[in-house]
């Protein structure tokens, strides 16, 4: 019981973390606070681009500007906030010309744009099952079954998570590598890179857990086993003491 308890304590607290990264990141470009205001999906040289600005960064939501280091949205309409914000920088969605905007981006332009938009759905899923995971791991404090439970989700949202990783991995490291070959300095977020791998391990670890948890059987209590046996010793002792008492009996014709 308590090494079943201390199992799903220590996966609550995890798939906790893997959460918290991934909100972290899904609300930079919405929230201008900081810290969210340092994080990002891409950031680029765009100043030679027509309406651009001179330094760009591109989120879930919207590409804005940047400003001693940190994210600063204007009026633009590319920087106000739209949900599942492809990289698609040719497009009338971010500067609406080919002008100085790398030739990948014209030429795979469904590529990129379809890439960075289902990341986006994949993401909610898992945040949903993670989220219900957080919720049913209560009873994996105490039950096998919530603990079984609470690791069918996490699994489902590792799946998601990490298809929702990949693909922003493959889009916007293609994406930084464009802007360098056309000769704009570009990076990947850090931050956004690192949360986002780090919330599938966090989910990884949280389901073996889990099921560590719900494999942990239910400890019995030795004083209990000692009881029974001495209750059914005694009952064979007596019951041979009486049979030879009445063997004595009879043989003495008692």
């Amino acid at each position: 019981m308590a090494v079943r308890s201390l199992f799903s304590l220590v996966s609550l607290i995890i798939l906790a973390g893997g959460l918290l990264f991934m909100f972290f990141i899904l609300l930079a470009g919405a929230v201008q606070d900081s810290p969210l205001n340092k994080f990002y999906l891409l950031q680029a040289d765009t100043g030679n681009i027509p309406g651009a600005p001179s330094v760009s960064r591109w989120s879930y939501w919207n590409v804005c500007g940047v400003q001693n280091g940190r994210t600063v949205c204007g009026d633009q309409h590319y920087e106000d906030v739209h949900p599942a914000f492809p990289l698609d920088p040719a497009s009338h969605r971010n500067f609406g010309t080919t002008v100085n905007v790398p030739r990948s981006f014209v030429r795979h332009h469904g590529y990129y744009f379809y890439m960075t938009r289902f990341m986006f759905a994949f993401m909610l899923i898992a945040l949903f099952f993670g989220v219900f995971a957080l919720l049913t791991g209560l009873l994996a404090l105490c039950t096998r079954l919530g603990s079984y439970l609470s690791g069918l989700l996490t699994t489902i949202a590792l799946f998601f998570q990490t298809i929702q990783a990949a693909l922003m991995t493959a889009a916007y490291v293609k994406g930084r590598d464009n802007f360098r070959k056309n000769g704009q300095a570009a990076n990947i977020g850090k931050y956004a890179f690192g949360f986002e791998w780090a919330a599938v391990a966090c989910f990884l670890i949280s389901t073996v857990l889990f099921c560590m948890a719900g494999s942990t059987r239910r400890e019995k209590t030795p004083k209990a086993k000692k009881q029974g046996r001495g209750f059914f010793r005694g009952r064979r002792s007596r019951s041979t003491r009486s049979r030879g008492s009445f063997f004595q009996e009879k043989e003495y014709g008692v």
